[in-house]
């Protein structure tokens, strides 16, 4: 992936997927008060989708022998696309800002339909929760980013828990899938609004079928279901031009979180797409400031 594409090209055609929201030096060394060497661990197995291995990529500042806040980034592509591969860098930038950082990958639609995707990514924070004391992570710390279908996926894991029957049978069954900070870009919070015609074909694929068939998996698979008192902090971030994810979904899931009393902040990016060019400096530094107070105490 060319890490310096604009995320103005980021549209339907590349299927949902945002771009990886490049840093200049600048903003990078805002994060981390000094220079910080980082490990990298490709491919490691997190659980079982079915029979098909989950992998993720791991990002560790180096010589940590103390745990730290852990972030999952979460890509997107339709439900259906992407990579875990788009995100080498904003894990090696969380790594230097700090944390333990994974990029997840999960299966895709149409092979697989909800909830697959939401039972892979609970997959993922159990095994990430499972395995903190040796990746020296808090447990208790926990955040997770995703952008576009990423970022439904992200706001799915803030809001559902163990009774929601979403969890799915992929590993680490003992441990909580629960998280304690979200970060959405343009990710869709409630599937039974309206949509442009392009996105109704792409949410179609996912829930396996037209939404207008599809109504109980639809308000099953919308965040905005869920929403209660008790959930983490949510950061949305959303242009108000994107033509796949319409801004009023992010107005929708502000309303419902209010109403139940959870905390969290929207920002609303004037003229901006499904990606942001104009603005990725000033989103990544709001997203490492966001995590930072719910993370970092």
């Amino acid at each position: 992936m060319n890490h310096h594409r604009s995320p103005q090209r980021f549209g339907f055609p590349f299927l949902l997927v945002i771009a990886s929201l490049p840093l200049a030096i600048s903003a990078v060394t805002a994060y981390a008060a000094e220079p910080v060497e980082v490990e990298i661990q490709k491919d490691i197995v997190y659980g079982k989708g079915g029979e098909e291995d989950l992998k993720l990529d791991l990002a560790t500042p180096k010589g940590l022998d103390h745990a730290v806040p852990g972030i999952i980034w979460i890509h997107g592509g339709a439900w259906q696309g992407g990579s875990k591969n788009e995100f080498e860098v904003l894990i090696r930038d969380s790594a230097k800002a700090g944390y333990v950082a994974v990029s997840i990958g999960y299966r895709l639609a149409p092979k697989h339909i909800f909830p697959a995707q939401v039972e892979d990514s609970k997959c993922a924070v159990r095994w990430f929760r499972a395995n903190a004391e040796r990746l020296h992570v808090d447990p208790n710390r926990i955040g997770v980013v995703g952008s576009s279908a990423g970022a439904h996926l992200a706001m799915m894991l803030g809001v559902t828990d163990s009774g929601d029957g979403l969890e799915g049978s992929g590993g680490s069954a003992e441990t909580s899938s629960r998280v304690q900070a979200v970060v959405s870009y343009a990710g869709p919070t409630n599937l039974l609004s309206e949509y442009p015609n392009v996105s109704k074909g792409l949410l179609a694929t996912f829930l396996g079928g037209p939404v207008k068939d599809r109504q109980d998996e639809a308000r099953r698979a919308s965040p905005i279901t869920y929403v209660n008192a008790g959930d983490p902090p949510m950061l949305l971030i959303q242009g108000t031009k994107d033509p796949l994810v319409p801004h009023a979904q992010a107005f929708e899931m502000a309303e419902a979180l209010t109403k139940a009393g959870a905390p969290g902040r929207v920002e609303i990016l004037l003229g901006e797409g499904h990606g942001w060019p104009k603005e990725h400096e000033r989103v990544m530094a709001a997203t490492y400031a966001f995590l930072a107070r719910y993370l970092k105490p």
